[in-house]
Formats: structure tokens, C-alpha cells, sequence
């Protein structure tokens, strides 16, 4: 079976894979693509398969059957707004659910936003329109995010009387402690500009030309990368943001991380190119 022939069947996603590059689109274009259990769980298997699947987790650039495996994922929404977070009516029925139903749906909903911001691939967020709430969380999620000028941003959940708790340690860890309690107590929408200025976003797009050209300058620089040794970034980011003893033992730590990838077969095949002046094989021409 091709690999294009195993991503999960979806409704409410449009997904493309081309080449290393997969493309994932938000498609509830009538609610602004507005996040229920049913998009929320397309989600989760698209960002799982995603992760199976990548040229990081398997340690090479090609599937066994020779297909080029995937190295980043592009997020977006069809139409006017990226995201409007949760789908209002969802949310307002959520009051009949039992407290074991309510924590059923969040625990899905952080199985999204954790399977985003862990996933092996280098994902990349093209935001229009508005992300509040849920899409804000999304956004957080992502590793490089170019928002399109007049693009608005919210953690909108205290207006609604309720807290950004589950997108919390995401946005969080993006924005840092004052941000995130500044913007969680206020609830209001931030432009691109303080987006840009507090962390929130990494570029600013004129246009949705612009927008196309600016990712694609992304995509052509993470390209160069090792696929595999990308993972272990995140993952060196995560121990540092969780690290609890003392700073010998970090040291320590980085010190074998740091030797292990010297050895590895990456680490090997990087200095390798760089003596013999040539690009390493992860190396692609995305202009190709």
C-alpha cells in the first residue's frame, strides 16, 4: 500500500501530501472552522499518522517501499478566519454533560494541541482572519507561524466566563508568565503587530501572496536540516522546560546528548558533508 493510501479518511480536513510537505486545512469554512469533537478528532489522526509516519521517526528520508517521507506540516484554514475556537453550540451544550464528560472532551482536546506541539515534523502555521480560543491554542502549538496583516489573535475564553486552561501550558510556554496572564485575564484580540512583538506569531504577511512566499523561504531553510536531529530539538526544549535537579546533572546530561549525536548516523553524515564540501543527503531544493 502506498503511503498516501494510509492517511485517515477525513471530512472536515483537506490534506495534501506532496513530496516531504504535508499540507493540512482546516474545512468548516461555514462556522469559520470552528473546532467540535468530530474536527478535533480528524486532528488528532492526521497529526498521529503524521508522527508514524515522518522521516524523523523513522530515522531516514525514504519508507521502506522508497516513498519520500514527511518532513513538515503546513496548518491552515479555508476561507476568512483560520480559526474561531470552539464551536459555540458544542460548548453551550457541554453544560448538560456530566463532569466525566466535560473532562472526556478536554482530554481530546489536549491530545490535539499536545500531539501538535510534540510532533516529530516541522510544522509550520499560515494564519487569516481570526484564531481565537481553540485556534489560539493551535497556533501556540506550532513551532513557525507567519500570520497574514490584520489577522487577529485571542484567548477569548474569560469572555465567555470560562478559562484558556487546556491550551494554557501551550501558549504559556510560547508567551511566557506576564503575556499569558495578561491576555488570559483580558480575553481581547491582539493585532499582528504585538502578536509579533510578545511572541505570539513570527512574521507578519502582507498578503496571502506573501503569505505562500514567506513559507515557502521557511520550508526551503528547514529542509537543510536533519529531520531526525529537528525532533530531538523539541525534545531537548521540552527537558530544559522540565528540568527539576540541579545543574550538574544538566550539564551532564547535555553532554551525552551532544556525544550521542555526534556518533549518530545524522551527526556522522552532517560532518561527514561538511569536510568533503557537499550537502548533506536531508539536504532538498525546495525550489526543485
Amino acid at each position: 500500500m502506498k503511503l498516501i493510501e494510509t492517511i485517515p479518511q477525513c471530512n472536515l480536513l483537506e490534506v495534501n501530501l506532496n513530496k516531504c510537505i504535508l499540507e493540512i486545512s482546516l474545512n468548516r469554512i461555514d462556522v469559520f472552522n470552528a473546532l467540535n469533537p468530530e474536527l478535533i478528532q480528524e486532528l488528532i489522526n492526521i497529526f498521529s499518522w503524521a508522527a508514524n509516519n515522518s522521516a524523523a521517526t523513522a530515522n531516514s528520508l525514504i519508507s521502506d517501499s522508497g516513498e519520500i517521507l514527511p518532513r513538515v506540516i503546513i496548518l491552515k484554514g479555508n476561507g476568512k478566519h483560520f480559526c474561531a475556537g470552539a464551536d459555540i453550540n458544542w460548548m453551550k451544550n457541554s453544560g448538560e454533560y456530566t463532569l466525566e464528560e466535560n473532562q472526556k472532551d478536554a482530554k481530546k482536546l489536549d491530545e490535539l494541541f499536545y500531539g501538535i506541539w510534540s510532533n516529530p515534523c516541522f510544522t509550520i502555521g499560515l494564519i487569516k482572519g481570526v484564531a481565537l480560543g481553540g485556534g489560539a491554542g493551535l497556533v501556540a502549538c506550532l513551532d513557525h507561524v507567519i500570520a497574514m496583516d490584520g489577522s487577529k489573535i485571542a484567548m477569548s475564553e474569560i469572555k465567555l466566563g470560562i478559562l484558556p486552561a487546556v491550551i494554557g501550558p501551550y501558549v504559556y510556554r510560547r508567551l511566557g508568565s506576564a503575556q499569558f496572564r495578561r491576555l488570559a485575564m483580558l480575553g481581547s484580540r491582539i493585532n499582528t503587530d504585538e502578536a509579533l512583538r510578545i511572541g505570539f506569531i513570527d512574521e507578519i504577511a502582507k498578503d496571502e501572496a506573501d503569505l505562500s512566499i514567506n513559507c515557502n523561504k521557511i520550508i526551503s531553510q528547514i529542509l537543510t536540516s536533519a529531520p531526525s536531529a529537528i525532533e530531538q530539538a523539541k525534545f531537548l526544549c521540552k527537558t530544559f522546560d522540565d528540568w527539576n535537579e540541579n545543574m550538574k546533572e544538566l550539564r551532564d546530561y547535555t553532554l551525552k546528548t551532544t556525544s550521542v549525536m555526534r556518533g549518530g548516523k545524522e551527526g556522522q553524515e552532517g560532518l561527514g558533508a561538511f569536510i568533503e564540501r557537499r550537502d548533506p543527503k536531508w539536504h532538498v531544493n525546495n525550489e526543485e
